[in-house]
């Protein structure tokens, strides 16, 4: 099937939630978009919405989208199909005044046959009712409307129909490898024939294996074909080296070609035991893991390759290896990205299942489509090598109950019926799962630890969660993971997928492996301050295969879940205008915090130590805490002000010993390396110039870090940062000194300027605070951490006329960046 991109040239209108008519019949309140288009960022955020902090107090809405296109003759004879990759809110997709479609899952993408509704030779009109305005809904920032891809599908004579080429890796070594093409091949001619079907695997740009097949068709009817081919001296796709080949099947009628259909796909093989863990090829690979949403931070929910890929590199160059697509299934977009950088992903179904989370969500639809949607994301994921793992849910809230057990046993079944080649899991909670058993555990964790008084979070949804889980850290924690009523709680759900999936349950590691010693268990979600005790379970015991950290990357919305408070505010209690989580190892514009760096250390991928310093300004004062929160530190040593004051300095190191030095003389040396929780800390007196940790292992230098105090800002910075552009270039801004060093402290308030002139809109101009009034789709923004990011998106692709990035500050520092 032929697919070409139906994003231009739609129209867009925002209508009042009593005026729903308007929507149908049309108003001049129009504009012209290009999809995607995300609706909610450019809300008004509103500190009295619905969702609150859910949603990072962005509202929902009623939105239409209208576009007319021309149905040409040749039609008449092939499939016509439209895919809508997302739209998030009840959607209703009217052909020329009739109702196509409706579709109420705002995660899945789906598609309508235009045929029964277009007129040929003439234009016709597609008009989208988009429904957000019921809120709050999922427990974290959604976007509104079209915010992915629309794609027109044609398919004549003999075709593929879209999906429905699936390639399966039966075996590999390094000699050989045997690869099965199964594909459904659709006859559109009214009458009975003979076609050709040629297969070639390319690699690289050559062809390494042909074949060819013909088929007997009756008239208008859907055949299935199957060939294995063998490649030779095969280019395996691993984590290490993603290697892809692309299956190209054409279809022929005689010597007329009808249909050519291409689809990448990674030779590999997987494995599963509690002996070797998880295996790729033969090879036992720890799922280094992080839980992403799936908003693009400044722009929003939409979703372009540039984006998906930039923020998938940013995660694999911090040493992560895995994604797990929280909680919701994956963006193709995110899928390619994960292919081609080798990044492995637990692909996520849902967030709950009959029994809802919040007002609004998709609990009283989910026993009529939950079927339906595991189709469709086996469909999407089946060629796509990185896809590995399928989660059933996230922290369901009946998965401890009988009938629980039994939908996630029929949930599973459902995956492995569609698809053999993958690994189950659901993502457990424990206080999810005891119900009513939940009261006498937490009877006996106060009796032992006594009661908290911390964490009264409010605003229902995610923050009455949180709140509660925050509860569950250090040692009540374990000694919740452990008690037998979680251990009954669990029990027929875990066994039921392949890999037992726990959430903040660490402790429980040991004992599964004691109960159930055939199986595997996997940290679905956990803290990311606990890493170095998660990583050495992992590290210790095969059967345990890996971790998923709670969070990777920053986010919109669950807003303020890592803020530090120093006025007595607590977290989970909707303050406004906290937009972000904030507890990201990577912040929402893409740069490294100091987590990530001792992350790094404790997976011991580097030898390199790292600096940072406890902010300064909040010297001995008290902060606000969760479980998901590190330290409020920052890798600068620029605290003007401060001189003759102490500063808090942690060095992150795998040696055995690191030495700081402060303008040349030495501080002393301190242990470091796992023996001391890779930290050695010192209280340095503060004095401007330059700080420096030198690591050693055994004695010999094995790596050094230094930080320099910055002199005031002299240069504004500007660098696209975003790889194979087609829609959209993403331009990191820093402002530094003269010696090309930021200055975080001086550039907290400092605005900047963007405008975009040529071929070219600004999509989204921010940055990563996670406090801020501000709108990402203003031309304006008050510096953070001394950066910004700005989204520049073309506003013709076919032309070449170039965009012009025009970057300045109000005392005329100025940039210009070509896009």
């Amino acid at each position: 099937m032929q697919c070409q991109k139906f994003n231009d040239c739609w129209t867009f209108e925002k209508v009042g939630q009593d005026d729903r008519l308007k929507a149908f019949y049309g108003d001049d309140n129009k504009i012209i978009v290009t999809l995607p288009y995300d609706a909610m960022i450019r809300e008004k955020r509103d500190k009295e919405c619905p969702a609150g902090a859910q949603s990072g107090f962005y509202p929902g809405g009623v939105y239409t989208y209208e576009k007319s296109f021309l149905a040409p003759e040749e039609w008449k004879n092939q499939d016509v199909v439209l895919e809508f990759e997302g739209i998030y809110g009840t959607a209703r997709v009217w052909i020329n005044g009739a109702l196509a479609s409706v579709n109420r899952n705002g995660y899945m993408g789906f598609s309508v046959d235009l045929k029964p509704w277009i007129c040929y030779g003439q234009e016709n009109l597609i008009k989208i009712d988009v429904d957000n305005s019921n809120q709050p809904n999922s427990r974290w920032y959604t976007g509104s409307g079209i915010y992915r891809d629309v794609n027109l599908w044609t398919g004549k004579g003999v075709y593929i129909p879209h999906d429905e080429m699936k390639i399966t890796t039966l075996s590999v070594n390094d000699d050989v490898a045997v690869v099965e093409v199964c594909a459904k091949l659709k006859n559109t001619k009214e009458c009975g024939m003979e076609a050709k079907c040629q297969f070639e695997l390319i690699f690289a740009g050559k062809t390494v294996v042909t074949e060819k097949q013909n088929i007997v068709f009756y008239s208008e009817r859907t055949e299935t074909i199957r060939v294995q081919l063998p490649v030779k001296c095969p280019k395996k796709w691993s984590t290490d080296h993603p290697n892809l080949y692309q299956c190209c099947v054409k279809t022929y009628i005689g010597d007329e070609m009808c249909d050519e259909y291409t689809v990448d796909f990674g030779i590999r093989t997987l494995a599963l035991d509690p002996v070797n863990g998880f295996q790729i090829n033969g090879e036992t690979v720890n799922l280094r893991g992080t839980c992403i949403h799936h908003d693009n931070g400044v722009i929003g929910a939409e979703t372009f390759p540039e984006a998906e890929w930039y923020r998938c590199k940013r995660l694999k160059e911090a040493g992560f290896n895995a994604i797990r697509s929280s909680h919701h299934p994956m963006s193709r977009a995110m899928l390619d990205a994960c292919d081609h950088l080798g990044m492995l992903v637990m692909d996520e179904l849902t967030d709950m299942w009959n029994r809802g989370k919040n007002t609004y969500d998709f609990s009283d639809i989910f026993k009529e489509e939950a079927s339906k949607w595991i189709h469709h994301m086996v469909d999407k994921d089946y060629n796509h090598p990185s896809v590995v793992i399928y989660s059933v849910g996230n922290e369901i809230q009946e998965a401890g109950t009988k009938q629980g057990s039994w939908i996630n046993r029929s949930l599973c079944n459902r995956f492995h019926e569609l698809d053999a080649t993958r690994f189950t899991t659901n993502a457990l909670n424990g206080l999810n799962c005891a119900g009513k058993r939940l009261k006498v555990i937490m009877k006996e964790v106060i009796e032992k630890f006594g009661m908290d008084t911390q964490g009264n979070g409010s605003g229902g949804g995610s923050n009455a969660l949180n709140s509660f889980m925050s509860l569950m850290s250090g040692e009540k924690g374990e000694f919740f993971a452990k008690h037998p009523l979680v251990t009954e709680a669990l029990e027929e759900c875990a066994q039921s997928c392949d890999i037992t999936g726990l959430n903040y349950l660490s402790g429980r590691y040991e004992l599964e492996h004691e109960l159930h010693p055939g199986k595997t268990v996997l940290g679905t979600e956990t803290y990311p301050a606990d890493i170095e005790n998660l990583w050495e379970k992992v590290t210790k015991y095969p059967h345990v295969i890996g971790d998923f950290t709670w969070t990777g990357y920053d986010y919109i919305g669950e807003a303020g879940v890592g803020i530090f408070h120093y006025d007595g505010k607590e977290n989970f209690t909707s303050i406004y205008p906290e937009r972000l989580g904030y507890i990201g190892d990577i912040d929402l514009i893409g740069n490294r915090r100091p987590i990530s760096y001792f992350r790094e250390i404790v997976y011991g991928l580097t030898n390199q130590p790292y600096i940072a310093v406890e902010r300064m300004e909040h010297r001995g004062q008290t902060a606000s805490k969760t479980a998901w929160m590190f330290k409020d530190n920052i890798s600068s040593w620029t605290w003007k002000g401060y001189e003759g004051e102490k500063a808090s300095v942690d060095v992150y190191s795998s040696g055995d010993e690191v030495e700081l030095f402060l303008n040349g003389k030495s501080l002393g040396r301190k242990p470091a390396g796992k023996k001391f929780h890779y930290t050695a800390t010192y209280e340095v007196t503060y004095e401007s110039g330059t700080l420096k940790a030198i690591a050693y292992e055994s004695g010999k230098e094995i790596g050094k870090y230094e930080l320099v105090t910055a002199d005031s800002v002299k240069r504004l910075k500007a660098c696209r940062v975003t790889e194979n552009e087609r829609d959209v270039a993403y331009v990191k801004v820093w402002l530094e000194d003269e010696h090309g060093i930021c200055n975080p402290q001086e550039t907290q308030r400092r605005i900047i300027h963007a405008k975009v002139t040529g071929n070219g809109v600004l999509e989204g101009f921010g940055t990563a605070n996670p406090s801020s009034e501000e709108d990402y789709f203003s031309d304006t923004v008050t510096t953070f951490e001394g950066s910004a990011l700005a989204v520049v998106r073309w506003k013709d692709l076919n032309s070449k006329e170039p965009a012009v990035l025009r970057l300045w500050t109000d005392d005329e520092i100025e940039v210009c960046v070509n896009i």
